[in-house]
Formats: structure tokens, sequence, C-alpha cells
């Protein structure tokens, strides 16, 4: 151990580390002995009023939702949690720290005297991620940060995996029959999706069915209340690439529900038997995982089995499929079912008219090429003119245009330069061209 001698204070143990670090480190320890002082005191703070490394913290996880106040906080989950050794001798010269042998316990003895001097020593940057001290300081009026801003930026615990996974025990624990229902499906909570309303392009026509949708959810009981159930069922229409699972995928991000993605492909058993039995227990399990989305892909596959497939088993599976379909609701079950086909005329009418909006995903025509080509872009340091590369892409999807900021950002740094250039990205165009001359070469 290594010994660090401040000026003005007494000698004691901890790791050398750069004056800054061990500023931050100090700030990052009383920002959690203040946040849980707070919400000890404070009984309309809850769950989503922490931020989630506090939640951590403070014991929060799946198979515990809830405070269990009175918060205490110790030395070893500090460490444990923050990363921070030796909390107490980091802090023991404040005169707001008090430290308890007995479970190494820290905490503060007068809240506001304590929060004025962190607000006074660099603090404000903590209180614009962190909603208890933003409401905390509000109340005392020593921060012009909003509580109710940074709120709502903060990541709620029912979009963790914990909760989600601590739902999904809950089920199984309550129904045996649904033990293979998980594996049947992807499932992600919308912490782990990367996609976002804001890296995408979307039509006019997919941005008004998301306010739809957002205006039905916020007008849920209402609704129910006047029997208006016929919301909430999508069907996603076009060539592949072209943003149907992204935008399914963001959506999650978007109203805070979990995703439950199904490939019908996926869930036909070789015993035919099977395939309804599984069917159902993805409509159950969705139900039962109130709210979240099921996303349905390949949702051609349904009109592809009801024409050619002269098996009674299977097209009773489909007909279960569609009697499901017609039994699920948004403003009932909390389930928001998105269909995805790049088929769309395969549908039959018993297909179609089993969703309320229909929603088109054309390829990119010239500006909004230019506006993918922008954003997947804007990322790095580039040189080239994106109009000519907007005009060069025609027919190109989505898809497409990322696969060529992809291979030009490879290609500039095979040549040692994190700046993508004009001759980089004629590597994924080409690549494109070729793909495409393969795929629709006749054989």
């Amino acid at each position: 151990m290594r010994y660090y001698y401040p000026a003005s204070a007494e000698i004691y143990p901890v790791a050398i580390m750069p004056e800054k670090d061990a500023a931050n480190a100090i700030l990052k320890l009383f920002e959690a002995l203040l946040t849980a002082s707070i919400i000890n005191s404070n009984l309309k703070l809850g769950i989503n009023d922490l931020s989630p490394i506090h939640r951590q913290l403070f014991g929060i996880n799946g198979s515990i939702a809830e405070i269990k106040r009175p918060v205490t906080i110790s030395e070893g989950a500090l460490q444990r949690v923050l990363g921070i050794s030796a909390a107490y001798q980091k802090l023991k010269r404040n005169p707001f720290v008090k430290y308890e042998d007995f479970g190494q316990r820290l905490s503060v003895t007068a809240v506001e005297p304590a929060a004025r001097w962190f607000i006074k020593k660099g603090g404000e940057s903590f209180i614009s991620k962190n909603p208890v001290l933003a409401y905390y300081f509000e109340e005392i009026q020593a921060s012009p940060i909003p509580y109710a801003d940074v709120k709502v930026q903060n990541l709620p615990f029912e979009d963790t995996r914990a909760y989600l996974d601590s739902k999904v025990a809950m089920i199984l624990k309550e129904d045996e029959t649904m033990k293979s229902a998980p594996d049947l499906v992807i499932l992600s909570a919308p912490e782990e999706i990367e996609q976002s309303l804001e890296n995408l392009v979307c039509t006019q026509r997919q941005i008004d069915v998301i306010k739809k949708i957002k205006t039905a959810l916020r007008h849920q009981e209402y609704l129910k209340e006047m029997r208006i159930y016929e919301l909430g069922k999508l069907l996603f229409i076009g060539p592949p690439g072209t943003g149907k699972t992204s935008l399914s995928l963001a959506l999650s991000h978007e109203i805070h529900m979990p995703i439950i993605e199904v490939r019908l492909s996926m869930v036909t058993s070789q015993y035919l038997g099977e395939t309804s039995k599984n069917i159902d227990k993805i409509f159950e399990f969705a139900k039962r995982m109130t709210p979240c989305i099921l996303f349905i892909d390949e949702f051609d596959y349904v009109a592809k089995s009801r024409v050619t497939d002269d098996h009674g088993a299977m097209k009773r599976a489909v007909n279960m499929l569609l009697k499901n379909i017609d039994r699920i609701s948004l403003i009932q079950d909390g389930v928001l079912l998105i269909g995805a086909t790049n088929h769309p005329q395969l549908l039959d009418d018993a297909a179609w008219r089993r969703f309320d909006d229909v929603v088109e995903f054309p390829l990119p025509d010239h500006n909004v090429r230019k506006e993918i080509l922008s954003k997947f872009l804007s990322q790095f340091e580039y040189d080239c003119d994106l109009e000519e590369l907007a005009k060069r892409s025609e027919g190109f999807s989505g898809s497409d245009l990322h696969i060529i900021v992809k291979e030009g950002l490879i290609a500039s740094l095979a040549r040692s330069s994190q700046r993508i250039e004009k001759q980089d990205l004629e590597k994924g165009i080409k690549l494109i061209t070729d793909r495409n001359s393969i795929r629709f070469t006749e054989r």
C-alpha cells in the first residue's frame, strides 16, 4: 500500500490516483450517500427516480423490485458497484459523513448542509443524471436543473433486463406449461436494443402510425371503457432491408415495452401437432408479459402455408395463428402486434383483415437515401459528396446503405486512417452492385 499525503490532513492509506480522479471519486461516493438519505426521507420518490447504478447499489434487482427503506450503504457495496475502495478513508474528513463499524456503513448526518457542500464542490454535473438529487435540489432551490427533465431521461426500471428476467421467472413459476415459451421467441428489454427513432429515417406515414399508437396508450383506459379495441395490430410491408425490423425494435425504446420476436418458420415443429400448441403458447406468453410488443416476422409464411400446404395439421396451425391474432388487443391486453412481410402479394383476405393498419416500407428515394447516408456517416470523419453518393445508390435499401458505410470504414482503417474517403465508399458500392448482380442473374 502506498500513501497519499493531502495538504493539511491526517495521513491515511489509500491507493494513489491523480488529483482530478480522486476528487471525482469523492463526489461519486458522496452522491451515493446523499441519494440514500434523500430517498429515505422522501416517500414520494420511487425506483424510477433512482439511476441504474444506484438501483444496483441499493440492492434493487429483478427479484427485489422495490425500495426497502431505510436504504443503507456499506463500504463493500461501494467497492463492488462503484469500484471505489476504502470509501471511509476518502470521506472521513468530511464533517457530514458518519461511519458505523457494525456493517461498515456510511451515511450523511445532515442532508441540506451536505447537499450544499456537494454542489459547491462541483456536484452539479451529477444532478443532471440523478433524478433523486434533481428533485431535492429543486425543492431547496439550489440548482436550475429541472427534476422533470432529469427523470424523463432516466432509464425506467421496467426497461431493464433485470426486470424482464424477474417477470419471466414469475410466469414460469406460476405455470409450468409456459416453460418452453421463452425458447420459441427472442425476448429483449428496451435497454438492450440499440435502435432508436432518432437513428432512423421514417416516412410521414410511419411517423403518423407511431403517434397513433402513443395516443392509444395514453388513453388506453378510456378506449377500454368505450369498447374501442381494434387498435394496435400493424402489418409492415416492403422489400428486405427497408427498416421493418429496425422500426419495430426502435418502438420498444419509444413506448417502453419489451419486444418478443417470432419467426413463424422457426416455431413450426417437426411434429406438426405441436405447431398449434407453440403458436398458442407464444400468444399466451405475450399476454402474460404485458405490456409488450409481439413482432411476427415472415408473416407471408401464413399465406404460403394456407395456399400450398395440403397437410391438415399445418392448415389447422395457420388457422390457430389467425384466431390468436383476433383474440389479442393493445387496448385490452397491452400487446402491440406487428406482422412483417417482404411478400404482401401472398397474403390473402383472411390475413389482411386481421390488421387495422398497413404500413409501407418502400425503397428510399434520392432525398431519403441522402438523409440515411448523412445519419450513418455523421459519427465518422468523412470526405465525400452525399448528393453524388445518393445518386449512385439508386435502388439500394437502407440496409445496403449501411453496408456501404461499413465497408468504407473498414477500407479506411485498412489504410491506417479513420477518415472515410470517396474511394473507400466505392468498395461498398461495388460490393452491393456485385451482390445484386449475382442475386438477379437467371440460372
